[in-house]
């Protein structure tokens, strides 16, 4: 997801551009001048970014490079294992949560105590008991 900026005449507009299968869409969101606009906009390049707070999640690679969809299973695995609340209900803002849960439940990389941790958090208690 993508924010573009196309200037007609003198003013600039906003759309948000996204892939739907094999296309790319184009969400109208509107005039840049708006201050409401300006704000969606910070609100989603922030979304597309690691929050500086996470950096130490991710001692082994550049966070600021980490894309956001194509590296999902990769940070959700860093922050079920490593991570705290907070980092969570930041990975909760950007996938959904039947994504975390079927990660939590398939990924080798989350040890056993994290992955029932998780697990009973999120209300999925594990038939071991």
């Amino acid at each position: 997801m993508s924010i573009v900026i196309k200037t007609i005449g003198k003013q600039k507009y906003a759309y948000q551009a996204y892939r739907n299968g094999d296309k790319v869409v184009q969400r109208y969101i509107g005039n840049i001048a708006n201050n409401d606009v300006r704000r969606m906009i910070e609100k989603i390049k922030k979304a597309n970014q690691i929050q500086q707070c996470l950096y130490p999640l991710f001692w082994d690679v550049n966070p600021e490079k980490i894309n956001i969809r194509r590296n999902a299973r990769y940070i959700i695995e860093r922050v079920l294992e490593f991570g705290d609340i907070d980092a969570f209900r930041w990975i909760q803002e950007i996938y959904p949560t039947h994504l975390i849960l079927e990660i939590c439940t398939t990924s080798r990389k989350i040890s056993e105590k994290s992955r029932i941790f998780w697990q009973i958090w999120l209300g999925r208690i594990p038939n071991a008991f």
